[in-house]
């Protein structure tokens, strides 16, 4: 099977609406993340009939953004932006799909893309044995047209990967047993056949999939650390030792206990394998260990407690930069992403009175009181501001929401 063809060049008339249609999307972006941005008097402007330069202007001016935006952050804003509805989502895919040449940046924006796209249009309470090739390829017809959906024989990769993720037990299992490095091999070795419809096809449903996997486990993982913490309170403990996890070495049971509920509801909203989910791994690990069960923890040697940064944070009251006056929503670590399973407030960074450990740092934008959460101005200053600093940890596996997801009830859901 050929690779496909690239995509015609656009005329003026096209690139112009493009650009009218990504213009507020990116402008909002780069104010979410402090992204150095100057704003375009005619896209915003809208103008009706602009000329050959104006066009130009504007193109260079999203492929500028395309080059700074990062997928890690384009993922956050989707699923926290109510801008971000399944008609902005297809705009974006149709402005990525027909770029040449595709680097590795612009496939992983089209695949979380289609995911998000087909997660917004699925219906709530589809069972995974539903999501078949078919309907997958009927849902993202607006995007992808007709499909022939007779898959290659290097795509069955994909089904071996996920029938691994059913059988994991933990997120553990899942975020260190290679699962998440096969699909990401599978992606990698498609190279320019990653772009036909039915490879498109069968890597959203793959990305679909997959985040439901993570989202059973990581529910399964809290609900045994709660029952964990209940049955050393009944043992008459108060606290244990949860070094591993970036906290203190007698860390309170009844804080472990609101920080897991916190978890609860801030990863309806955001996720990254990155900290926050370590975090989690060890904190059950921790609890395990207390109780008497599993390997006995191996603290790091240089890693400060974080008892006193898990306390719910108030909002920050820092200066913003000059295109971003509004407060910032809280997010996992730096690499984190969010996927909007439930709509449920966002947690607020805490206040920074003095510059914490880079553990404890993680710990308190893990633990963040979701309550906390802080009205949003959004005025649209034209000044620049100073770039946010890059996250230090790319993630390594990311999912958002899928809409309807009950994180209460979601254990006893049909696999």
């Amino acid at each position: 099977m050929n690779p496909p063809s690239p995509a015609p060049a656009q005329d003026l008339a096209t690139q112009w609406a493009f650009a009218c249609r990504l213009y507020p999307i990116y402008f909002e972006l780069a104010r979410e993340f402090a992204i150095e941005a100057q704003a375009n008097p005619d896209l915003e402007a809208s103008v009706e009939t602009p000329g050959k330069e104006v066009v130009e202007q504007a193109t260079h001016w999203i492929d500028e953004m395309d080059e700074r935006i990062q997928v890690h952050q384009l993922r956050q804003f989707l699923q926290t932006s109510s801008v971000m509805n399944p008609e902005a989502v297809l705009a974006l895919l149709q402005h990525f799909l027909a770029k040449t040449p595709k680097t590795d940046s612009i496939r992983d924006k089209i695949d979380f893309l289609l995911v998000q796209y087909f997660s917004q249009l699925a219906p709530t309470g589809i069972d995974d044995s539903e999501v078949d090739l078919g309907f997958v390829a009927q849902t993202l017809e607006p995007v992808l047209g007709q499909v022939d959906l007779k898959a290659p024989v290097w795509l069955n990769a994909l089904d071996r990967v996920l029938e691994a993720a059913r059988r994991c037990k933990s997120l553990d299992e899942l975020l260190h047993g290679g699962v998440l490095e096969q699909g990401r091999k599978a992606k990698g070795q498609a190279g320019d056949l990653f772009y036909l419809p039915v490879a498109l096809t069968a890597f959203t449903r793959f990305g679909y999939l997959m985040r439901r996997s993570f989202f059973r486990l990581m529910l399964g993982d809290l609900n045994t650390i709660l029952d964990g913490l209940t049955e050393l309170e009944e043992k008459g403990i108060e606290t244990i030792d949860c070094r591993r996890a970036q906290f203190s070495d007698k860390e309170p049971i009844i804080r472990l206990r609101m920080i897991c509920q916190s978890w609860k509801v801030m990863f309806q909203a955001e996720y990254s394998s990155g900290s926050p989910l370590r975090m989690l791994v060890d904190l059950r690990a921790s609890v395990e260990h207390a109780l008497g069960r599993g390997k006995t923890p191996v603290p790091a040697a240089k890693d400060k407690p974080a008892a006193a940064a898990v306390a719910p944070a108030k909002p920050a009251a820092a200066a913003k930069p000059a295109i971003a006056p509004k407060p910032a929503t809280a997010a996992p670590p730096p690499a984190a992403a969010k996927p909007a399973l439930a709509k449920s407030p966002a947690p607020v960074k805490p206040a920074a009175t003095t510059k914490p450990a880079p553990a404890a740092s993680k710990a308190a934008a893990a633990s963040a009181s979701p309550a906390s959460a802080a009205a949003k101005v959004a005025p649209k200053p034209a000044v620049a501001a100073q770039p946010k600093p890059a996250p230090a940890e790319a993630p390594e596996f990311e999912v958002s929401g899928t809409p309807g997801w009950d994180s209460d009830s979601s254990s006893g859901r049909k696999n």
